[in-house]
């Protein structure tokens, strides 16, 4: 048996563990139903939010994750426009594109389903959502 693999994306500032977790849950069982033998979580590994309250549930519950931070001070990609990164408080700069390219990422992976954990209709998460449902794939979206 394999393991589904479900994407999760998220607001920085979701705040409703309960109901992240109850979801993931309900993700974990409904693959088990169809014949999946468990479930492997991808994220983007942000360090607050959905991502990271679901890389927290995933290590409390024996599920495999796989995080893919995106680039921010990287290489900008050839989407992006000359002059358009903007300055850290460090002096450096970053692409603000680079949070799209990681969620492209994402999608690239092909996962069964994706969970969306959407406050105010987060520009992140919504570009996820777009790339998710242009790539046939279902969107399981939770609002707080």
């Amino acid at each position: 048996m394999s393991l589904a693999l479900i994407g999760l994306t998220g607001s920085r500032k979701w705040t409703d563990v309960p109901l992240l977790e109850n979801t993931l849950i309900l993700v974990w069982h409904e693959a088990l139903e169809v014949g999946y033998s468990g479930i492997e979580l991808i994220h983007g590994h942000a360090r607050d939010g959905a991502d990271a309250m679901g890389d927290a549930w995933a290590v409390a519950n024996g599920v495999l994750r796989r995080r893919l931070p995106a680039d921010w001070e990287g290489p900008c990609g050839p989407e992006c426009q000359p002059g358009h990164r903007k300055p850290k408080r460090n002096g450096r700069t970053y692409c603000p594109l680079a949070g799209h390219r990681r969620n492209q990422q994402i999608i690239d992976e092909q996962p069964l389903l994706m969970v969306a954990a959407q406050v105010n209709n987060s520009t992140g998460t919504a570009d996820c959502i777009r790339r998710a449902r242009a790539a046939g794939i279902p969107v399981h979206r939770i609002t707080g």
